[in-house]
């Protein structure tokens, strides 16, 4: 690597091996340096070196982490300590997740764990690319009235991987106080008066709507609005409030932040954690199970209501 040569976010992100991603991320703390010529980033070779050897020194995890580092099946970059330019990216919008990570930045300080807010099926994907590394789905099979495991089929073809329950969640329709459309079942969103708001392709909320017009033969164009979208909950629930749509799907909880309105309930759905197989016996990992099984993570998500924790941290399956 010359100092005297510019590389691309991609070409950083060899030259370190880590993702694309995380070079942005470094970017935006200000820990990598970097510019733009137009609107394309580049980062100086001299930058990327005293990055480099800023992030040499190693720390180790306090001593309370000293069962889960005598593991007998460390990999690679994580035996004893972990290098502290290493990062975990964890991708999902829910609430909880912010929960857990705070969990996890408390036992490993040294260790980047970045959110991406993204839905279900992007996760999976980026999962499946080697840009993720824990990735959140609620992606209902209507074929076999059955949640995720179908689509990680599907999507990580060739990768084992460890689905986990974090939650379940009540998925229904926001309306204004006092329901003044009258919508209670989803074949109501086709009334002629009736204003939709969407979310965004390949969320869990987009697949299960689709799923749900596709049983019932309901088409798409029949619905008004159908191609206006939102990315996430509470922005569905916000245009409802303010009276810029009439209903639109989201969950129970994200309703509970609003005064003016309505929540109809219509499907329970499970929120699940993916993983690779060959990760679940890393120390970090082996950390997020610890943490979804304890009393004081369990309480606090308990404590936000609207979630249902009864399978918390329990493997669904392992394929």
């Amino acid at each position: 690597m010359s100092n005297d040569v510019s590389y691309t976010p991609q070409e950083v992100a060899n030259i370190l091996r880590i993702s694309k991603f995380t070079v942005y991320e470094l970017i935006k703390r200000g820990e990598l340096a970097a510019y733009h010529i137009g609107r394309k980033v580049r980062v100086e070779g001299a930058d990327i070196e005293s990055y480099k050897q800023k992030s040499k020194g190693l720390h180790c995890p306090d001593s309370s982490m000293t069962s889960l580092l005598d593991s007998p099946s460390p990999t690679k970059g994580l035996n004893h300590c972990f290098p502290s330019d290493e990062g975990l990216v964890i991708c999902g919008q829910d609430i909880v997740l912010d929960i857990l990570t705070r969990y996890l930045e408390k036992q490993f300080p040294q260790v980047h764990f970045l959110r991406r807010y993204i839905g279900s099926i992007d996760g999976l994907m980026a999962l499946y690319r080697g840009l993720a590394n824990v990735v959140t789905a609620h992606l209902w099979d209507s074929d076999t009235n059955e949640y995720n495991l179908p689509f990680v089929r599907r999507l990580l073809p060739g990768h084992p991987t460890c689905i986990i329950n974090m939650v379940y969640r009540m998925e229904g329709f926001y309306v204004a106080k006092g329901n003044p459309k009258n919508i209670t079942t989803w074949s109501d969103i086709v009334k002629p008066d009736v204003r939709f708001i969407n979310r965004e392709r390949g969320s869990g909320a987009r697949v299960l709507l689709d799923e749900q017009l596709r049983t019932l033969g309901i088409r798409q164009q029949d619905i008004l609005g159908y191609g206006n979208e939102e990315m996430t909950h509470l922005a569905i629930a916000s245009k409802v409030a303010r009276g810029e749509a009439d209903v639109g799907l989201g969950i129970e909880k994200v309703a509970m932040q609003f005064i003016n309105l309505d929540f109809i309930p219509l499907h329970k759905e499970r929120y699940d954690l993916v993983i690779r197989l060959e990760d679940l016996e890393r120390p970090h990992f082996q950390a997020l199970m610890s943490i979804l099984k304890s009393p004081s993570f369990r309480n606090e998500v308990m404590g936000i209501g609207g979630y249902d924790i009864s399978r918390m941290g329990e493997i669904i399956a392992e394929m």
